[in-house]
């Protein structure tokens, strides 16, 4: 399907009614695939976001990613989840105020605290070298997916926290210009640009958090990220690097 206007040169678009997933079918087109190109679907029926949590987007919702070759390592095309917080953040300020956004690490959006967008990364190839790399994003456009009881961070609905209506087309197009941005700044002057940009945002950024990873609950103060992209709380043990983790505030 042609895509929405305005969209970023030497990008396609493929717009679906129905798919299981985006990120599904970005890994069956991925090694076939000449230029960049976003993957939209009106309706995903079996969502996923980090750790195979599903992520439910019923119809007026978005599901979409962005699949193409970074030309980079693994660790270096990683760095996209943060370009690509920044572009969401980017395009839902142009539907609600900003002041009620953050960002919260490592690849949330939030709205009045609560979540109105995740991000997932997804690649093949080596660690020196990647085949193809999967963005994925997932919006909450409308209301609140109803199924999801007890998050820490409960979801949230655009329309519903009184945003200013927009559909799937609309925010692919402000999205892609958004994320073409990121990655012409990316491809200029490396992460540092995108690294600064996302800390301007971050949520309870120099305040305590707490960190969960698969071994360990780690609470410290949130000093920043470094130029890998981990996070590093001050702690009274000392300086704290975390490559992953669950945040909690």
């Amino acid at each position: 399907m042609t895509a929405p206007l305005p969209w970023p040169d030497n990008t396609d678009c493929l717009i679906f009614d129905t798919l299981d997933s985006t990120m599904a079918e970005a890994a069956r087109l991925g090694p076939d695939l000449v230029r960049p190109t976003w993957i939209m679907a009106r309706i995903q029926t079996n969502g996923r976001g980090r750790r195979g949590r599903q992520w439910s987007a019923p119809q007026g919702h978005f599901a979409a990613t962005y699949v193409f070759r970074p030309n980079a390592a693994a660790a270096e095309a990683a760095l996209r989840s943060f370009a690509a917080a920044n572009a969401v953040y980017n395009a839902l300020a142009q539907k609600v105020d900003r002041d009620r956004l953050a960002l919260k690490w490592p690849n949330d959006v939030l709205l009045d605290g609560g979540k109105i967008s995740g991000i997932l990364l997804e690649s093949v190839g080596t660690a020196q070298a990647l085949d193809w790399l999967a963005v994925g994003v997932g919006v909450n456009l409308k209301r609140a997916p109803d199924q999801v009881r007890d998050a820490a961070f409960p979801p949230i609905g655009l329309e519903d926290a009184g945003g200013r209506a927009c559909d799937g087309d609309e925010f692919l197009s402000l999205l892609a210009s958004h994320f073409a941005a990121e990655e012409s700044a990316f491809a200029e002057f490396g992460f540092a640009p995108i690294r600064e940009s996302w800390l301007r945002r971050a949520a309870r950024l120099g305040t305590p958090i707490t960190a969960r990873t698969t071994r360990d609950e780690i609470k410290g103060v949130f000093e920043t990220i470094d130029e890998t992209g981990q996070l590093v709380l001050r702690t009274p043990k000392g300086q704290v690097r975390i490559p992953a983790a669950d945040i909690f505030f």
